[in-house]
Parts: C-alpha cells; structure tokens; sequence
C-alpha cells in the first residue's frame, strides 16, 4: 500500500473520531441529566486538549517521526474513546473530552506533518485530497452514529464498534505510513528560528484561524439561524450544516487540481470571495432556498483553506535535506484551534448584542480577509527567501 493512501486512510480515521462521538451528545447529555451548561463546560475540555496538543506535537514528531506519532495518537484515541460513553458524571466527562481532544489534536499535527512528506516526494500539492478523507471519515462516522442511535445503542457500545473498525484500519494501512526520513544534525541545526519570530507564519495561521472561525459558526449556529431567520423546523434547518460539509468534502476532491494549476495564493482567494458571499447570502436574504446554497458555498470556499494553510507551513519550515516544518505546522494549527475555542462564544456575543445575521455577515467578512491575507502571506515568504538567499 502506497504512503498516499495510508496517510489518507488516517485523515479518514482522526474525522471518524470526532464524527463518532459529536452525534451522541444528546444521548450523553440525557444519560448524565446535564444541563446545558454543564455540559458545554465539559465538552470544552475536548477544545482545551486539542489546543494543547498542538503547541506540543510539532516538537515529538521531529524527534520521533510522524509515523510514530500518528500510531501512538490513534492508539491513544482509541483507549480514551470508549470512556466517553462510560463518564459517569459531568466532571468525569470533562476529564475524558479533555484526553480525546488531546489525541485529536495530536493526531491532526501528526497526520499534516506526514502528508507534507508526501507532498513532497510527490512534488505536487496533496493536502486537500488529504484533508477531504478527514471529511468523508466524519461523514460516514456521523452516519454510522445516526444509525447506532436509531437501534438504541448506548454510546459505550457505539464507541467500542467505532475503535474496533480503527483498530482494523490502522493494522491495515500501518506498513504504507511514510517512515522519518534521516537528517543529519548540520540541517537540523540550521532551523532554528522560532514561529513565533515570522510573519509568514502568523499570516498562514491568520488565514487557518478565520476558516476555523468560519467553519465553526456554520456547524454550530447555521441551524439556528435558519430556525430563528427563515423560521423552518430544527429537523430540516439541520441540513445547512450537512450540505456545508458535503461541499466542503467533494471540493476537496478536486482542490489539489486547482491548487496544482492555478496556484496556493489565487486558490485561497477565490474561495475566501466564495465563502464570504455565501455566509452573507445566508444572512441576510430571507429565503430558505438561498441560505442552503450560501452554507453550501461556504464549505466549498473554505475547503481548500485550511489544507492549504498548512501546506505551505510546512513548505516555509522544510530544511536542506528535505524534513522539517514541523513546528510550523504545529504553530499554524495550535492558531486555528483557538479559533475553534473563541468562535462560537464571538458569534454568540455579536448575535446578544445585534441578531445572529449580522453575526454572520460579521463571519462572512472574516472568511473573505483569507484573500489579502493569502497575497501578504506569499510577498512575506518571498522576502523570506530572497533574505536567505543574499545572506548565502
């Protein structure tokens, strides 16, 4: 089995993870008799891990290689998964969301850490391709977990099926992971300039942190917004949200094609204009029909972003010897989860003080700033390397 596959095939399984438990909230909600709340607190654990996560997996992969990273963060998920389903109180939950959301995120570093390999030795952009296997992963496990809770399946029982079938895929695809390749210290020595120190970066991470901002509005208010807005019942305003991700994951499928032929920094454009005018139409014209096709813009628009973004941190940390980016992507993802973390309370504010449409336009202009930041993000790696190359 190709690494290509094997790669995508754990993109797949880290969106299984999350599609897997996210569809059983209200089953853990009614089996814990949490009040919202409470349980918002608790499942907020899983954003903290997540985070945290992230600022430490760029480091353990280049010591140890993503291969190795990727196994042990699937493993780990695969232990703690199970005990979601058996918290046996809000707390306990917190504290179980809290280690899910840790091998999440370090599964999520890990897995763009090894597809920017790929990419590599392929010479040719991958990542959306990638990042759409993430997508159908939580689509097929979002279905599995509608059919489970039809069957009246407890959580504990779903989430053991679910490690199971994870456990299969991963012996399945784990000789075709890309092994570290070798580095010699004098490359590992001369990267050593911190994210933190440049611009690049931070305009990379701005652009992974406005889609997050903007996926994350669409998943999680997209449903109000038609029930409060276009005022529809819950069970049909909840289709705004699959036709984002349906969208975004079949545009996947293609990104890496426009990417290759048009470029990273005119991609990223055209699909912030996309994305923008869709989470605009969505609210602010008074029809159902529009604010379906404008959720279903948005997760077209915003599907290469996020893939994208990452890619090219990776490229701005690759070494002589053809490894590195590892802490850059760390850096670029560890930006984007905060996003995920202060979205939804931003959109909720904005929506107290003003209505939830004026929260989404709000969004929708936050999507669009992906195309100046794009632009500016492709001068500054080029005053990056033309630095590089008048100091050599």
């Amino acid at each position: 089995m190709g690494d290509r596959v094997a790669v995508f095939v754990v993109f797949g399984i880290n969106g299984a993870v999350y599609g897997s438990w996210a569809p059983r909230v209200p089953a853990l909600a009614e089996r814990l008799h949490a009040a919202p709340g409470s349980l918002g607190l608790a499942l907020l654990g899983s954003s903290i891990g997540m985070v945290l996560a992230a600022s430490m997996s760029g480091r353990f992969v280049e010591r140890f290689g993503a291969r190795t990273a990727m196994v042990a963060a699937t493993l780990l998920s695969c232990v703690v998964l199970p005990f979601v389903g058996a918290a046996s109180s809000v707390l306990a939950l917190g504290f179980v969301m809290f280690g899910l959301g840790f091998s999440v995120g370090a599964l999520d570093v890990s897995m763009n850490i090894g597809a920017v390999g790929v990419e590599r030795r392929a010479g040719r952009a991958l990542m959306p391709l990638f990042h759409a296997g993430f997508s159908f992963g939580g689509l097929i496990a979002s279905a599995a977990a509608g059919l489970a809770a039809a069957h009246s399946w407890s959580p504990f029982r779903h989430f053991l099926v679910a490690v199971v079938v994870i456990l299969v895929a991963l012996l399945v695809v784990l000789p075709g992971l890309p092994r570290a390749a070798p580095r010699t210290e004098e490359t590992h020595a001369k990267s050593r300039v911190a994210p933190i120190r440049r611009p690049v970066l931070w305009l990379l991470a701005a652009i992974a942190l406005c889609s997050a901002i903007a996926e994350g509005a669409s998943s999680d208010w997209s449903a109000l917004l038609l029930v409060t807005v276009q005022h529809i019942d819950q069970g049909a305003a909840a289709l705004a949200f699959t036709g984002f991700s349906l969208t975004m994951a079949v545009t996947r499928l293609g990104g890496a094609w426009v990417q290759n032929r048009f470029g990273p920094a005119r991609t990223l454009a055209a699909g912030a204009i996309l994305a923008g005018v869709g989470l605009v139409v969505a609210a602010v014209v008074p029809v159902a029909a529009f604010a379906y096709a404008g959720f279903g813009l948005a997760g077209a628009g915003l599907a290469a972003s996020f893939p994208i973004a990452l890619s090219l941190a990776g490229a701005a940390g690759k070494r002589d010897d053809d490894s590195g980016g590892e802490r850059e992507i760390a850096f670029v993802t560890t930006i984007a989860y905060s996003g995920f973390l202060a979205g939804p309370p931003v959109v909720g504010g904005v929506a107290q003080l003003t209505s939830l449409s004026v929260s989404f336009v709000v969004v929708g202009l936050l999507a669009a700033l992906i195309a100046p930041a794009a632009v500016a993000a492709g001068r500054a790696r080029h005053r990056e390397v033309t630095a590089a190359g008048n100091v050599r």
